[in-house]
């Protein structure tokens, strides 16, 4: 039996850690986490944090481990680079091309090479010069850690720092804040040197007044502004793709649709977070957590797949992801019922009652994500609405913990 080392047990390495094994793999997580969800699933775990790679590479020599992995997860991106490079197993990434995917700073520069469209920005320099509002954030970080919208100068020098609290190596970007414009994004997954597109996705933020503007609190898929995409920018990103080089593995990007073109900000050569694959693999029958075990397996991928995945079948992705104020949690209302809903396909808490959100305006205070696939022929407006009927946080006061919650006359699709 094939050993597996799957880095971070986070509930969105659950669907990757089930796959490997049922495809006859011996399951291991590590993580800093005693409990972390894909530890309670695994066949067995360790306490080694991802980052200790020396540690976790005298390990797996000991263990003989077959295989290394991580694929959805940011922060995992680089130690799984570096431990499969000691490892000499495979990996569907460079050092240099992950550092271009989770590096900002590099990641824009390649984009202005490859004449795919960025967000202005500003240098640290040059902050005398800024037109507001700006945003700024950490060049490296994630889940929407040390960002903030500057409506002033003092504000601005105030989310500098706090961005670079956040940032490993001190660097931050200072951008034009694209108030008003749509969030978009796409992900490829690339066979032999070959993107294929696999989402197209658009993303709603939560509100300001709730401090949770910079925040996803719901996406649906395929896009609105699919035909744009495809006409305007996705050719340009494929040969993106092919100059930095990739064989094999996911990639995506996040940007803002504005006017005739998309002006990306985020990459990844990863999956983005959430359970989209589990729908895709619904919708579709093609399955990349298995396209994932089998590459870090063997090293290649055998399969050939469509161009047009994105399109789903003609059929409908929405992600909920139900966020809430700062406070303890009592209790959660209409779980059953949602588990029960015939067009759910994934859904999963990130807090259990008696713990406490942090009012940080970042991901952290995300505390339940529902995730479903919807026919042709039914409404997506009314399938949201079914879900937010039944679903509820009650604080301690039995009052209800929710903010920011998707407004469903958004979702102007069918």
């Amino acid at each position: 039996m094939k050993k597996i080392l799957i880095l971070g047990g986070a509930s969105v390495h659950c669907k990757l850690i089930e796959t490997a094994k049922r495809m006859g793999c011996y399951t291991i997580v590590t993580d800093y986490l005693a409990d972390s969800p894909g530890k309670k699933i695994a066949d067995e775990s360790w306490m080694l944090n991802i980052m200790d790679v020396d540690a976790i590479v005298e390990k797996c020599r000991k263990e003989r481990i077959d295989a290394v992995i991580s694929g959805w997860l940011d922060p995992c991106q680089r130690p799984y680079c570096e431990i499969c490079e000691k490892l000499e197993l495979p990996c569907y990434g460079t050092k240099e091309q992950f550092y271009k995917m989770t590096d900002k700073h590099a990641f824009k520069k390649m984009c202005v090479e490859n004449g795919i469209d960025i967000i202005p920005e500003y240098s640290e320099n040059d902050i005398e010069h800024v037109e507001y509002p700006a945003f700024v954030k950490p060049v490296d970080s994630r889940g929407s850690r040390g960002q903030s919208v500057c409506g002033n100068y003092t504000e601005l020098v105030a989310a500098i720092e706090k961005a670079k609290s956040e940032s490993s190596n001190k660097e931050v970007v200072i951008e034009k804040y694209m108030e008003g414009k749509h969030d978009f994004s796409m992900t490829y997954f690339v066979i032999d040197g070959i993107p294929h597109l696999t989402r197209v996705c658009d993303r709603y933020l939560g509100k300001r007044e709730d401090g949770l503007n910079k925040q996803c609190i719901g996406c649906i898929a395929p896009s609105k502004y699919t035909k744009l995409y495809l006409e305007r920018v996705d050719q340009r990103v494929k040969t993106f793709i092919s100059r930095l080089g990739i064989k094999f593995g996911p990639v995506f990007m996040q940007g803002f649709v504005d006017g005739d073109t998309v002006r990306f900000y985020d990459p990844g050569l990863r999956f983005p977070g959430g359970d989209y694959e589990l729908f895709l693999r619904e919708a579709t029958g093609v399955d990349f957590m298995e396209l994932i075990v089998e590459f870090a397996l063997t090293g290649k991928i055998d399969k050939e797949i469509g161009d047009d995945l994105y399109n789903l079948n003609n059929m409908h992705t929405i992600q909920l992801d139900f966020t809430c104020r700062g406070g303890k949690i009592a209790d959660f209302r209409g779980i059953q019922e949602i588990m029960g809903n015939p067009r759910v396909v994934s859904s999963f808490g990130r807090y259990k009652p008696g713990e406490t959100v942090p009012k940080s305006g970042d991901v952290r205070q995300r505390v339940y994500e529902v995730g479903m696939l919807i026919n042709a022929d039914e409404r997506v407006v009314d399938s949201v609405k079914e879900i937010q009927s039944v679903f509820d946080v009650l604080d301690e006061n039995g009052e209800s913990m929710l903010i920011s919650s998707l407004d469903p006359a958004l979702l102007t699709y069918n």
